[in-house]
């Protein structure tokens, strides 16, 4: 009798033990994951990190506390990075041209005329090259990419038009680009005088004439309501342009396998999302602007993409590609 109690005592105690198990998981604080971006509101990368956030959380439902913040609200541009790697944010969209600053081999992905479309973009970050791109990320810079985003095809936005055929029509022109040295190359490269000047502050700089034009996509044109202070849309195609979306590695490092699964499967889903609005965006918001009043020209491609092309194989920074990775790219285009 007294062996039977003391079993039934032990699975007993074994019960609660395995409860409060289960309630000390369930009660467990989600993972903070505070995803910052520069992008305004009605961007469509704005708008996707919500896609993300939703499939997440229904993915793993309560493990993340995923916090949204666009508009540069957390940290202004240029500054997202940086705070990944200081753990002061968990996840952001970052470029290839701040990669590139830290690792200069990576410049290859910034050249003009690299990339032939949104999918050749994302064909690479899937390839074996991409892996090994990934892996030195990770090892280098202490964040994981997920996914490439279609920013889009950058065009050249000017203030006041102006017959723009060859790049040494650009001659003079104060053209904003972010701040990095890889955009300030590709400003060069066009032609143009590269400015350096804060997303945020674009709007003003074209209104005032800070600045004679702005580079974007299309669809950033539209969010920012660039139209409304510039006059014509040169379609120079120079950059197919994507955002990986990035999370710091203290963040990755503390969750589990089928967490990582799902966080990869979340930020697909939000870049599928992206991509197939941001390609229909475009394809619209030529006849838009012309409605708007802005002059859309298109100059000579060849000169433009011979001529950038030049300037990048000319300089010291393809030297500083890894041999082959030229070719290999080209070799994941469709």
């Amino acid at each position: 009798m007294k062996n039977l109690m003391r079993t039934a005592a032990v699975m007993l105690s074994a019960a609660a033990f395995t409860v409060s198990g289960i309630h000390a998981a369930l009660a467990a604080d989600p993972i903070e994951v505070k995803f910052t971006t520069v992008s305004v509101p009605t961007d469509l990368h704005t708008k996707a990190m919500k896609v993300f956030a939703d499939s997440l959380n229904e993915l793993e439902p309560g493990v993340f506390d995923i916090q949204l913040y666009d508009s540069g609200s957390l940290f202004g541009q240029n500054g997202d990075l940086d705070a990944l790697q200081r753990g002061n944010a968990e996840m952001a969209y970052v470029s290839f041209q701040s990669i590139a600053d830290a690792i200069p081999a990576f410049g290859l992905f910034t050249s003009g005329y690299l990339f032939q479309n949104a999918q050749h973009y994302r064909n690479l970050m899937q390839s074996d090259l991409g892996a090994e791109v990934k892996q030195r990320v990770s090892d280098e810079m202490g964040i994981q990419l997920l996914d490439v985003c279609y920013l889009g095809t950058r065009q050249i936005n000017l203030r006041e038009a102006r017959d723009v055929k060859v790049p040494a029509d650009l001659a003079g022109v104060k053209l904003r680009m972010p701040g990095s040295d890889a955009w300030l190359f590709l400003g060069k490269a066009l032609g143009a005088n590269p400015t350096p000047l804060p997303f945020s502050e674009v709007y003003l700089g074209l209104q005032t004439g800070t600045v004679d034009g702005q580079d974007n996509p299309l669809p950033t044109v539209d969010a920012a309501k660039f139209y409304e202070v510039t006059e014509q849309i040169v379609l120079t195609n120079h950059l197919v342009d994507g955002l990986p979306i990035a999370v710091n590695n203290q963040t990755w490092d503390q969750m589990s396998d089928g967490a990582k699964a799902s966080m990869e499967s979340a930020a697909q889903a939000a870049c599928d999302w992206n991509n197939e609005n941001r390609i229909a965006e475009e394809d619209r918001l030529v006849a838009f602007f012309e409605s708007k009043g802005l002059a859309v020209t298109t100059p000579d491609l060849d000169a433009f993409r011979d001529h950038v092309q030049g300037f990048y194989l000319n300089s010291d920074r393809a030297a500083l590609w890894p041999e082959g990775w030229l070719e290999r790219v080209n070799a994941l285009a469709d």
